[in-house]
């Protein structure tokens, strides 16, 4: 005799996947000038009981690549027959830019503007249209993986609309330390879920094109976290984590030089206000000049590309009513813990790099 559990099967693009069932979906949602179709794979793990609908997706930036590689380790890690609610999970969302490298999509559109699309409009616009109505309305919260532009880099850092109770709910169970009260952008995909009440996170971490151990592991342990919030996991024995502290500023400190940067401190560094942070000098070396912080502060984004030019946005700093110190201590705890949970091939591989 089958013990009923209660769930009902799971829909999403014509694919129907039975309770305790993993299926995947070829999501038509664009074609190319050669009448090629451009498919997004989306993944449903449907557990064994009701629950929620946890969407995780990555790289809506085609190049922002830490995301697949977190949404990859979580399905591993989910047993469908323990699992309440369904997981769906799209690694790749902006197939193109992933294909080629990319942030933008064919028209230099960039895809995470376009939300919540138009049915009849440009490339970027109908992508985000079906993407937005046949598969984010179907779950009843988000998770959106994502990682610095090219040539800069994130501490692992959640982004939410901290006035959304639920986000916020979401984002302070996610366990990062630092938490970012981000207004919504229009166009965004946290701005269109919104208006459906579906509350979304933004997870920011590392650079684009690489592969962060930090990053890769703290996503993974994160995701795992809201999932045990929203009672789709059973709740573990793990440490008690350090309540994630909000900013009550960010600030972007920009380069008054052109020529060649030399960078003092790190990523989640505290720095003290008036602190030489990095030093900036012409490529012969006749003219240097100093950056300073303009108060004291922990380091969540930084430039990795060493040629600036004056204006460029080189050191993005966190200012908090925590003493710094706390705030730093706890970081470097956080990114310790992170890696206890990658997979040993991403280590090995990160360690012999």
């Amino acid at each position: 005799m089958v013990k009923k559990t209660g769930q009902s099967p799971f829909e999403i693009g014509g694919v129907t996947v039975q309770p305790g069932q993993r299926g995947n979906c070829e999501l038509e949602i664009a074609r190319l000038y050669t009448h090629s179709p451009l498919s997004v794979s989306v993944e449903i793990l449907h557990g064994k009981f009701p629950g929620p609908v946890l969407l995780v997706n990555a790289a809506i930036h085609g190049d922002e690549l830490n995301g697949v590689e977190i949404t990859r380790q979580v399905i591993d890690r989910i047993d469908l027959n323990k699992l309440h609610g369904t997981v769906v999970a799209v690694p790749v969302v902006n197939v193109f830019g992933f294909i080629h490298k990319s942030r933008y999509l064919p028209d230099r559109r960039d895809l995470n503007r376009c939300f919540p699309g138009s049915e009849r409009g440009s490339i970027a616009g109908r992508m985000a249209y079906h993407y937005f109505n046949q598969v984010v309305r179907r779950c009843t919260h988000v998770v959106d993986l994502h990682t610095a532009a090219i040539y800069r880099t994130n501490l692992p850092q959640i982004r939410a609309n901290l006035a959304n109770e639920d986000a916020k709910a979401m984002a302070m169970a996610f366990g990062s330390p630092v938490v970012v009260d981000a207004t919504l952008r229009d166009g965004s995909l946290r701005a269109a879920a919104e208006e459906f009440d579906i509350p979304v996170i933004t997870m920011e971490a590392g650079e684009a094109l690489r592969l962060d151990p930090h990053a890769v592991g703290a996503g993974v342990k994160g995701v795992l976290r809201v999932m045990r919030h929203l009672k789709m996991l059973r709740t573990g024995h793990s440490k008690k984590l350090p309540d994630p502290v909000v900013p009550r500023a960010t600030r972007w400190v920009r380069a008054d030089f052109d020529g060649l940067l030399r960078s003092h401190v790190a990523l989640g560094a505290k720095v003290d206000k008036h602190q030489v942070i990095a030093t900036i000098s012409d490529p012969s070396g006749s003219k240097e000049e100093t950056v300073i912080a303009p108060q004291g502060g922990i380091v969540i984004g930084q430039q990795t590309l060493p040629l600036v030019n004056e204006g460029d946005a080189i050191f993005h700093i966190a200012f908090f009513e925590e003493p710094d110190s706390m705030v730093e201590e706890q970081v470097e705890s956080y990114l310790d813990d992170a890696m206890e949970v990658l997979d040993d091939d991403l280590k090995w591989g990160m360690a012999s790099a």
